[in-house]
């Protein structure tokens, strides 16, 4: 497998446009992504006047929802290389027909349930394709475009076995791969945290619902915060 390089990880940034985030949740199956996605939008719309738009991965546009559903619904199993390949070709038809465009709208924050970590967690670490492999994959224009905030939601696989039996939902192709495939999951993300360690927010999910929002929420409020104090200092230099 290739080495994970420095330069490797510096090819990746955020979008630029100020005054609009691009947010990201990720976590296994029952970390609480679609409650947490769900409280934070409603908090930024209400308490902070935000435009914010949820979008899903795969999918988002309608090519990519089609992916989706061939993908997650196969009874045939796919290889690792051409699942991840088939990802990022939904992830780079998202950010070209939706991201970057509502994002250039000014005070718009984009939240994704998933992003490029999942990839690179399931295909590149748990499905053995590698995780540099992965990476490079996404190492050019504009896949190399990575959320401003990654709140990764970290619950142990008896956890998320549990919450899943609760839920007593239909397994999906991933989903129905077995308790050892979870265990992979999790030293994966650990793994993504290590790599990116200013962008992932690594918060234990394994409590309450208040607490974990009251996490995100103050998370949010130091980078809308640090944002307008760069932007101020800015437009003090400019003048």
């Amino acid at each position: 497998m290739k080495e994970i390089t420095h330069e490797l990880l510096s090819s990746f940034r955020a979008p630029a446009f100020p005054g609009s985030f691009f947010l990201s949740f990720e976590g296994i199956e029952g970390a609480g992504k679609s409650t947490q996605i769900t409280r934070l939008k409603d908090y930024l719309e209400k308490e902070k006047n935000y435009r914010v738009l949820v979008l899903r991965e795969p999918g988002g546009t309608p090519f990519g929802e089609k992916l989706r559903q061939a993908i997650l619904e196969t009874k045939t199993e796919i290889s690792p290389l051409a699942e991840a390949h088939l990802f990022a070709a939904s992830r780079s038809q998202l950010l070209t027909e939706v991201i970057l465009k509502e994002l250039s709208v000014p005070n718009t924050i984009i939240i994704c349930d998933r992003y490029i970590d999942s990839s690179v967690v399931y295909q590149g670490h748990s499905r053995g394709l590698g995780v540099a492999e992965v990476l490079e994959i996404h190492n050019i224009f504009p896949l190399n475009l990575v959320p401003h905030l990654t709140f990764y939601l970290q619950i142990g696989v008896e956890t998320s076995e549990k919450r899943q039996k609760i839920r007593n939902a239909p397994k999906d192709y991933f989903e129905a791969r077995g308790i050892e495939f979870y265990k992979k999951l999790v030293v994966g993300y650990d793994l993504m945290h290590e790599l990116f360690p200013h962008r992932i927010l690594k918060l234990d999910a394994e409590g309450s619902l208040d607490s974990v929002s009251s996490a995100i929420i103050k998370a949010m409020e130091n980078m809308i915060n640090t944002n307008r104090e760069g932007h101020k200092e800015l437009l003090d230099d400019q003048e």
